[in-house]
């Protein structure tokens, strides 16, 4: 009886600074993953966050189209116009086939407004959707203490590499697209070191390498920053929470307040950088797939 008391009080006192962060950065799954590279896992919240918010972008990008006018624009379309703009501009410095442009700019826009807005729930209360997530598995006869979400999707690693493996395919796409089937392959054999037979194998090793670093360091970079700042909003809290069961009460209240606020605003602009490297990153890959060697 004692034993079972015990463990009362501490379901009671609610998770452990551990058992919190845990609990935050776990995925809704289908199942436990078996390994780091484990490709029978799917990630219900991040597929759910991804495709929610990519269409919300489309919208959003849609409806500043649609009320376009040749006139004063208003303040969303002004907005929007900057943007197509910028990724224009650092497309033609980038890409130089013109024809090429006219699918990679949207295709650059489309990244930078999409990982934007992934990018963006992390500004979201860490505890407010998985909060109600939890309600709503409770309300319909569900475990709440294991109904797990994660609601910024660059905070995975399966979406930044998915997203870095489309780039890929890209790549690889106007790679046949602009020197033909046989040339890209003579080029696989012929670059960097020389068109001849024995330095083929290293060529091809050297070719291979490069597409592999590209893509991993590609997906990496986004999910390191935006996995990173999601513990952060989670440590800073964790100090709010910690106000109500320590001494120090009120002084805890206001610094989680302080810190808050100043990571929120200093993640901004971290996330809209990583948008435009990403962004940037893409325009660069695909340049490099209209060069000739």
């Amino acid at each position: 009886m004692a034993v079972e008391a015990h463990a009362a009080g501490q379901a009671a006192a609610g998770p452990t600074a551990g058992e919190y962060i845990v609990h935050h950065l776990t995925h809704a799954s289908n199942k436990e993953m078996v390994g780091p590279f484990d490709l029978s896992v799917v990630h219900w919240d991040s597929m759910f966050f991804t495709i929610v918010i990519g269409v919300v972008g489309s919208l959003l990008l849609w409806l500043a189209a649609r009320k376009a006018t040749a006139g004063v624009p208003g303040r969303f379309q002004a907005a929007v116009e900057i943007l197509v703009e910028m990724v224009e501009t650092q497309a033609k410095g980038i890409v130089h086939n013109a024809n090429s442009r006219k699918l990679v700019a949207p295709l650059a826009m489309t990244v930078f407004v999409w990982i934007f807005l992934l990018n963006a729930m992390d500004l979201l209360p860490v505890d407010l959707l998985p909060f109600l997530w939890e309600k709503i598995v409770g309300a319909r006869g569900g475990d709440p203490h294991h109904a797990y979400l994660r609601v910024v999707p660059t905070a995975d690693l399966s979406v930044t590499m998915g997203l870095s493996l489309g780039v890929l395919i890209t790549c690889l796409v106007y790679n046949v697209k602009i020197k033909g089937l046989g040339g890209w392959i003579h080029e696989l054999f012929a670059a960097p070191f020389g068109d001849h037979w024995l330095l083929y194998p290293f060529n091809f090793m050297m070719q291979i390498i490069e597409f592999v670093a590209k893509t991993v360091s590609h997906g990496m970079r986004l999910f390191g920053n935006m996995y990173a700042g999601e513990l952060i909003f989670l440590l800073i809290a964790l100090m709010g929470g910690a106000w109500s069961v320590s001494g120090l009460g009120i002084g805890l209240a206001i610094g989680h307040i302080i810190a808050g606020s100043a990571w929120a605003i200093f993640h901004l602009i971290i996330i809209t950088l990583q948008a435009f490297v990403f962004m940037m990153l893409t325009l660069v890959y695909i340049g490099q797939a209209h060069d000739q060697h």
